[in-house]
């Protein structure tokens, strides 16, 4: 298996995928906890690994916007929020979606 490190490509905004994730998030939700970990290194050489080092990420998310909300209709609204990521520009989105409640 090769073991180079690739680094995260940039948009034309000058940010990463995982920045971009963190910021729409982070203006849909005001999270009390977020964490967005790329678990690309991690995919390298599997299906979906697209080269660019931002492919696989899992994100973990509190927010009181979550409060009442299903488990999958949390993970809908965070698919939402971002837009043409899930699927079109990331290969795998993990999603655990919480309330401080």
């Amino acid at each position: 298996m090769d073991k180079r490190e690739v680094k995260p490509q940039r948009n034309f905004m000058g940010t990463t995928i995982a920045q971009e994730i963190e910021e729409l998030l982070r203006a849909a939700f005001a999270p009390t906890a977020l964490e967005v970990i790329n678990d690309s290194a991690r995919h390298h050489g599997h299906a979906g690994d697209d080269g660019s080092g931002e492919s696989h990420f899992t994100i973990v998310i509190e927010s009181a916007a979550f409060d009442g909300v299903s488990r999958l209709e949390r993970q809908r609204m965070v698919n939402r929020a971002l837009g043409d990521i899930p699927g079109q520009r990331v290969h795998a989105l993990a999603i655990k979606a919480s309330s401080p409640a």
